[in-house]
């Protein structure tokens, strides 16, 4: 019987749809996290009489045909990337891109990462770093004797050293969009790497239109919605329960037709 494997089918993709609803509650307070969605697309048809075949040999067709589908099957996880809601810090060196844009980090290989959790701190050379220890790009190195940093909202770093009336500019914050931001690949702590199919980044000046603005002692938190998240984990919950009771109802059935004598 065809609703087996259709029921099967189903519930492997409720399986995939839960796991995708987990990892996002479990990543309700990342900073800068991005959900996850799951799309499904219906799986092949089986024609048993195509729609518009000829019927009899006067030439008349059949309107709708018999196509049996198939069941279910998921092509694609993406990420949504809407704002996230922002967060006031207090910390110097947290920051916060509202629009588009990736914050730069260069990882140990030399490959360029990109990350929306904009959460740094001071190594010991006064580079501004992840929690990993990854370097901002391009990099900012703030002066030990430094008694304020300000970041503006274009991303320039000014720094107040003593016997300075005016301020020292520290370098320049850089960020980078990409075309489809969707194809970027996640490697694990909240860093993006580029492919094939979320193109090649531009690079520009925060406060440039498609660049973003930098909102310094504020960090993104997680675009997450639990209450949401919940709502479709209840919905995933049933959706799967019915394609089991599919199988069940399928194994009765079947169990039905070897009885017979």
């Amino acid at each position: 019987m065809r609703s087996l494997d259709i029921g099967a089918t189903g519930m492997l993709a409720q399986q995939m749809n839960v796991d995708v609803i987990s990892n996002n509650i479990s990543n309700m307070t990342t900073t800068g996290y991005k959900r996850q969605r799951v799309e499904f697309q219906d799986l092949f048809y089986q024609n048993i009489q195509r729609p518009g075949s000829t019927s009899s040999d006067s030439g008349t067709t059949v309107p709708a045909g018999i196509q049996l589908g198939l069941g279910v099957k998921p092509v694609s996880i993406y990420r949504l990337h809407e704002q996230g809601p922002l967060q006031n810090t207090g910390n110097d060196f947290d920051f916060a891109i509202t629009g588009q844009g990736y914050f730069q980090v260069e990882l140990p290989s030399g490959e360029t990462a990109y990350t929306r959790a904009g959460s740094f701190q001071v190594n010991e050379n006064g580079e501004l770093v992840t929690a990993q220890g990854y370097r901002l790009t391009p990099s900012i190195t703030v002066p030990l004797e430094a008694l304020e940093v300000n970041v503006n909202d274009s991303g320039e770093f000014l720094a107040k050293l003593p016997n300075q009336v005016t301020l020292s500019n520290l370098g320049q914050l850089q960020t980078a969009r990409f075309v489809n931001p969707t194809g970027l690949e996640a490697i694990g702590d909240s860093l993006f790497v580029e492919t094939e199919a979320s193109g090649t980044p531009t690079v520009g000046t925060p406060g440039e239109e498609g660049y973003g603005a930098i909102k310094q002692s504020i960090l993104e938190n997680s675009n997450v919605d639990v209450v949401q998240e919940i709502t479709k984990l209840i919905t995933a919950q049933r959706a799967y329960e019915m394609n089991s009771n599919v199988i069940s109802t399928s194994d009765e059935m079947m169990g039905t037709a070897s009885q017979l004598r």
